[in-house]
Formats: C-alpha cells, sequence, structure tokens
C-alpha cells in the first residue's frame, strides 16, 4: 500500500517541520495559513499582500500567527526549490461566529480545540483529497517527542490509517455530501533518525531562512499566563484581537473565556508589567504547541 501513498510533507512555519522538508523526499508540501478579517491585524507589507492573496485565491489581510510565519514559509520554498502549496480554511473571525450560530462568539477552548481541526486540519485533510487519499504524512515530532507521536498513532483505525470525514461534493439541491474515508498514515522521520532539536538548530544556522520565534497563533489557549504577557509586548496588535473576541463573548452572553481556569487576557496583560521577559525564557510548552 505504501508505495502507491503519496508522501505529503506538512509544513507548520517551524524548523522541524522545514528539516523534513529540506532533507527527506516528498510528493507534495502543504501549509496551512491561520487568517483573520481585522484589519488591526493587517499584514504591513502591501505586496507580500497580494502574494499570500495569489497563493490561497482569497483575500489575505493578516494572520494570527507571528508574521514572520509568512516570511519564513516564502524564503523555505526559495531555499529548498521545492514548491509549497499554501490552503486556508475560514478566517478565525468566521469559525468562532460560527460556532455561536452567527449570533455569538463562541470560543475554543484546551479541551475543545475547534481552531485547530477548522483552520489547520480541515483545509489540509481537502488538499489531500484532492491529490489522492490515503497518504503518507510526515510529521515534525522530534527523537524527544515520541509521547507526542503516540498520541497521534491513538487517532489510527485498525487499517493503520486515520480516518476523516470529507466534503466530497454536492447534491442536487446544493447541500454538501460528506463521506468518511482512509485519510492519512504518519510518518516521524525525525524519531527514526534520532533527530534532537539541537540538530535541526544547527542545521539552520546561518541558513537564508528567518524563522518566527513560535509558530502557534499567539494567543492560543494552552499557553501560559506569562507567554502571553510576552507576546502582548511582541504582537501587541493580535493579543488585542484575542481579548477583543473574548470580551464580545462576555458581554453577548456566551460568558466564554479562551482559559478554562477562566483568567481573561485582558487581566493577564495588565499584569506582571514589572517582569523584564525574553523569548529564551519559554520553551514549546509554554507556547500550547499547536503547529501541526
Amino acid at each position: 500500500m505504501d508505495q502507491k501513498m503519496k508522501k505529503v510533507v506538512s509544513v507548520s512555519g517551524g524548523k522541524s517541520s522545514a528539516y523534513i522538508l529540506a532533507n527527506y523526499p516528498s510528493d507534495y508540501a502543504v501549509f496551512s495559513l491561520v487568517r483573520t478579517d481585522d484589519k488591526d491585524c493587517l499584514y504591513p507589507d502591501k505586496k507580500i499582500r497580494q502574494i499570500v492573496s495569489d497563493k490561497i485565491g482569497k483575500e489575505f489581510i493578516g494572520t494570527l500567527e507571528d508574521d514572520t510565519i509568512i516570511q519564513t514559509i516564502l524564503e523555505l520554498e526559495q531555499f529548498t526549490g521545492k514548491k509549497i502549496d499554501w490552503v486556508t480554511g475560514e478566517t478565525f473571525d468566521e469559525v468562532i461566529y460560527k460556532r455561536g450560530k452567527g449570533q455569538n462568539v463562541y470560543l475554543p477552548q484546551a479541551n475543545m480545540r475547534f481552531c485547530t481541526t477548522e483552520m489547520k486540519i480541515k483545509p489540509i485533510a481537502q488538499y489531500c483529497f484532492k491529490k489522492g487519499l490515503p497518504v503518507i504524512m510526515s510529521i515534525g515530532f522530534r527523537a524527544n517527542e515520541q509521547r507526542r507521536a503516540n498520541s497521534s498513532l491513538k487517532k489510527l483505525n485498525k487499517d493503520g490509517l486515520q480516518h476523516y470525514k470529507f466534503h466530497i461534493g454536492y447534491s442536487k439541491n446544493g447541500r454538501k455530501k460528506w463521506k468518511t474515508l482512509p485519510f492519512r498514515k504518519f510518518d516521524f522521520p525525525l524519531i527514526k533518525d534520532g533527530v534532537f532539536k539541537d540538530n535541526i538548530n544547527s542545521y539552520w544556522k546561518n541558513k537564508p531562512v528567518k524563522f518566527a520565534w513560535v509558530n502557534n497563533c499567539v494567543g492560543c489557549m494552552n499557553a501560559s499566563a506569562l507567554y502571553i504577557r510576552h507576546q502582548y509586548v511582541k504582537n501587541k496588535n493580535k493579543i488585542e484581537w484575542f481579548i477583543k473576541q473574548e470580551n464580545k463573548s462576555i458581554k453577548m452572553g456566551m460568558n466564554r473565556t479562551w482559559r478554562i481556569d477562566t483568567l481573561k487576557y485582558e487581566k493577564i496583560v495588565n499584569s506582571f508589567k514589572q517582569m523584564e521577559l525574553f523569548d529564551d525564557d519559554f520553551s514549546d510548552c509554554d507556547s500550547g504547541y499547536c503547529g501541526l
């Protein structure tokens, strides 16, 4: 079966998946872009906005990840000489309003992280559907991240594949048609080959690819409070987007906060002001760890 399956690299914008793209063979590479409609998060370079819009086939206003990730993907394609296909789902704004039945803001939380499903997994799955199912998907878990790999392997059926509900077309009355199909088999080349974080950092040293500090949404609900405060310093406009959505949810009666412990982001950014924090003070765990 494996010989007939296409190999897809899921490029997150981080160094690990980029390392796989640069050093392992694949048939396709795909990057899923998280977007926002909020003009306060406008990507600053008009020319790059147009390039991204052309790649995704939709207007690109901005992302709720660090803006550097746009540069990363563009430079990574140039450096490797490999084509990276850009995909995107609904904007984060659309996702949370849709969950609120279009009348409220329903925020994802750590125990219901539908944002990852809607804006990362679903667009990549539909991309793979068009390329031909099932696929072998290379994931950038490193040699010390076997636990994360095991968590992914638990999603597999008895046939060794993860199955997924795909949009396969439309009925005569215009309704979407769905079907559950075999989607992907996971491949963890960095774990197989014993590649650790220091190996990856060493590889990318002095290479012409700039990487963001982290490649999650800057306001990930799984992130630590200190991390959110630090991101407020680095990406104030984006953390303010998260604050606005939280305040809307509370004002409109849904009363959802990003965090399960109900500690509001507005309170977080007004706390810890006396602390001088640096990027190196944080680990992947602090960031929420989502970049799949």
